[in-house]
């Protein structure tokens, strides 16, 4: 482990991203001749839609490969993409302020890009954590200031208060969190949400909601295309939102970096001096379109689109039921989440409020008080490998477990196995 941590140049393996724990662990499985437990990696575990893979080869045996797509996206993903958000999340946002994009992961990046120059010395990005470790990277690499507030201290009427002393100096441009979150899988309350609306209102900051786990709270059935319970959104709250969507997950389509930005119709349309003296265009929308996502990748994938449109038509027709194949991660999630228990790990993230946290792609794990780093040292010299909570700016101690790669029995006896030797190296360590 030292030897392959100092040849990766890990000095501090809490701060460890996700793919130096990929390249630590791909390492020692070379030397050891062992495969490993991977519960680091979010990658979908799950098999592509069929119709969204033949949609996709038609067009490009119909040949668009040789043509570019508009920046804007294609008409037909807008549409679609404005009705997927009406069925599932409940609020209207018209086809023109849809824009596809390079995943979410574009998204956000482009978004903060443009917020950061909407004003004049707000260079300020709150991040309600834990969560992505990318996009506190996003911010680092555009020169801005990380806030970050850990919601583990701050649930329900607490919200108000933290969050504002972060924004009362108005240099905050933007709030960037995942709901349910990556890695809590806490989900933000209606309450809550309006909390974040009525302060972005209020210090005009821009909320930027990653919906990368779209109707993945499976406490409750968000399956049914324009009938409540909808996906909770800041967008009912405020005009100051947008919303980033990606197929990675809710649709297994990872390999195809294909997601969209759904922006307010009100913020789309809203003029601001800065750009129009930066780049000649003063809307919101018609910038974020023409100057920073032609800029960043003249768009996106059209075979791609293609393929994200028809797995949108067929959820909002009712054709196909994304929501209930997703459902296999809150399977995976409640076995391992035992096996853990087992073995007198505890959940670290436990509550929503007053209820237990939903199973789903992630949750966060701890042990007898051992700080994050120390916990993923011993696990991965007991061939598990993670993330810690550090990495995901989470002042509380322990790791982010993924269950996508938990695919099959032989993987969570595993597991069970490693954990087992884990516990039995304790033991060994106190006598």
């Amino acid at each position: 482990m030292d030897d392959v941590l100092a040849g990766m140049d890990i000095k501090d393996l809490s701060r460890a991203t996700i793919r130096q724990c990929v390249n630590t662990t791909r390492e020692l499985e070379r030397i050891s001749g062992e495969k490993f437990v991977h519960l680091e990696f979010g990658v979908p575990g799950l098999k592509a839609p069929q119709i969204g893979i033949d949609m996709q080869k038609l067009a490009l045996d119909a040949g668009i490969a040789a043509v570019y797509p508009p920046t804007g996206g294609i008409p037909e993903f807008k549409w679609n993409a404005s009705a997927f958000i009406n069925a599932f999340v409940g609020i209207g946002i018209s086809p023109e302020c849809v824009i596809p994009t390079v995943g979410s992961m574009q998204a956000c990046f482009t978004l903060l890009m443009e917020c950061s120059q909407l004003h004049e010395g707000r260079k300020a990005v709150i991040y309600i954590s834990p969560g992505f470790p990318s996009h506190y990277l996003q911010s680092k690499v555009l020169g801005l200031e990380a806030r970050i507030l850990d919601i583990y201290h701050c649930r329900g009427k607490k919200l108000r208060p933290a969050l504002e002393e972060l924004m009362a100096d108005g240099k905050a441009c933007a709030i960037v969190y995942s709901n349910p979150n990556n890695p809590t899988w806490a989900c933000l309350t209606e309450e809550e949400l309006k909390i974040v609306g009525n302060l972005c209102t209020k210090y005009d900051i821009i909320a930027l909601e990653d919906m990368a786990y779209m109707c993945m709270d499976f406490r409750r059935d968000r399956s049914v295309p324009f009938s409540p319970p909808y996906q909770p959104t800041v967008g009912r709250y405020t005009d100051n939102f947008a919303l980033m969507v990606s197929a990675s997950k809710i649709f297994s389509y990872a390999g195809e970096r294909i997601g969209f930005a759904a922006i307010s119709p009100k913020l789309y349309e809203r003029e601001y001096p800065a750009l129009k003296e930066r780049y000649g265009i003063s809307r919101f929308g018609d910038n974020f379109v023409l100057t920073f996502i032609y800029i960043n990748s003249s768009g996106c994938s059209r075979s791609a689109q293609n393929a994200m449109s028809e797995m949108m038509e067929a959820s909002v027709s009712g054709k196909y039921d994304f929501v209930d194949e997703l459902r296999e991660y809150a399977r995976r999630a409640h076995r391992a989440k035992e096996i853990f228990y087992k073995h007198g790990f505890n959940l670290v993230y436990d509550k929503d409020l007053d209820q237990d946290v939903s199973d789903g792609f992630f949750f966060t794990i701890g042990y007898e008080g051992m700080p994050g780093s120390a916990l993923l040292y011993d696990l991965m010299r007991c061939g598990i490998c993670a993330i810690t909570l550090t990495a995901t700016r989470s002042d509380q101690q322990g790791i982010r477990v993924c269950v996508s790669m938990l695919n099959s029995d032989k993987d969570f006896e595993a597991l069970d196995e490693r954990l087992g030797l884990f516990v039995k190296l304790q033991s060994e360590v106190s006598e």
